[in-house]
């Protein structure tokens, strides 16, 4: 179990909470919006102060609830938002995305997101954004077509995004990015997305891991839609990364922010090696994701999850099989 930098937001999040704006350390803020209609909760936006303003990391929901939530705690920290400079974006999902566009509309903020995760890249080069991807990646599981147009039918209703947003700068790989004397590696971390990003700062040995590296819990791996995709190997290669950067406080995009990161780090890689050992056992005897996701381990067991719950462990499953057989 990884160590919370305070133990309040720990708390709030195992008793399924939404916690206030948190002062993780000198200069950074914690600030939680809440989702609705999401089984997250929330995502906690994260916000950095320089000499030359404010640099964001994450943004929310594209809904006027997440906004609301976002600038008021913003004003609760004594921070205005004409004040932000850069948004710094660690991957492309609607609860990261959401209002960066609003933000740069109030304040002319940089948005910055690693060009793999960058939209118009992933209609050019992935065959189209996260519908289409997840279309072709249903179709590699095995499962019957009646659950295939199920699971599809259920995630459009919950595609909250147009994925119009243009980016000012795409970064491809690594990147480097100063505010006020302020500097934030970007460091480009696949496998929960192909251009997911975690990013440094530096001066103060924080860490923003998005969505690759909870305080608790496994790492939702990425849809796997073309030929010579492997979430999983990326994943694996990704915490080897965040393990090594020194870093000693840890901001995740939800749950809460945590020390211990290269033992947290080494953790949640065994765990996935072991669910990939697990796999490569199980294609012994059987020969698709959709009959090996049912023996897997998920937060509930595979005959209570619903639908949006069954598609992820789907995917998930997907990702580890081609994992072992590539």
């Amino acid at each position: 179990m990884s160590t919370p930098v305070d133990g309040r937001h720990a708390a709030a999040y195992r008793s399924r909470e939404v916690p206030g704006p948190l002062q993780v350390t000198d200069g950074v803020w914690a600030v939680p919006v809440p989702l609705r209609g999401s089984p997250l909760r929330y995502i906690t936006v994260f916000l950095v102060e320089t000499r030359d303003g404010l640099v964001l990391i994450d943004a929310g929901y594209e809904h006027p609830s997440c906004w609301e939530s976002f600038t008021g705690s913003l004003a609760e920290t004594g921070h205005d938002l004409a004040d932000v400079r850069l948004v710094l974006l660690t991957h492309n999902h609607p609860d990261h995305v959401g209002f960066a566009d609003r933000v740069r509309a109030v304040s002319g903020a940089k948005l910055v997101m690693g060009r793999a995760d960058d939209f118009a890249y992933q209609r050019r080069e992935r065959g189209g954004g996260f519908l289409l991807q997840l279309r072709r990646a249903l179709g590699l599981t095995g499962a019957p077509a009646e659950v295939i147009d199920e699971m599809y039918a259920a995630a459009r209703g919950v595609a909250h995004h147009s994925e119009s947003l243009e980016l000012d700068l795409a970064p491809d790989g690594d990147s480097e990015h100063v505010l006020g004397g302020v500097t934030f590696l970007g460091v480009h971390t696949p496998g929960h997305t192909y251009g997911h990003t975690v990013y440094v700062d530096t001066s103060r040995g924080v860490v923003f891991t998005g969505d690759t590296m909870m305080a608790e819990g496994p790492t939702q791996l990425a849809i796997p839609s073309l030929p010579g995709d492997d979430p999983a190997g990326d994943l694996l290669g990704s915490l080897d990364r965040i393990r090594d950067l020194g870093a000693e406080i840890a901001c995740p995009a939800h749950q809460f922010p945590y020390r211990d990161i290269a033992v947290r780090a080494a953790k949640l890689k065994a765990h996935h090696e072991a669910e990939l050992d697990t796999v490569d056992e199980l294609l012994r005897t059987r020969d698709t994701a959709w009959e090996i996701a049912p023996y897997l381990t998920w937060p509930k067991p595979w005959e209570e999850l619903g639908t949006g719950g069954k598609r992820f462990a789907l995917i998930h499953t997907l990702s580890l099989v081609l994992g072992v057989t590539r």
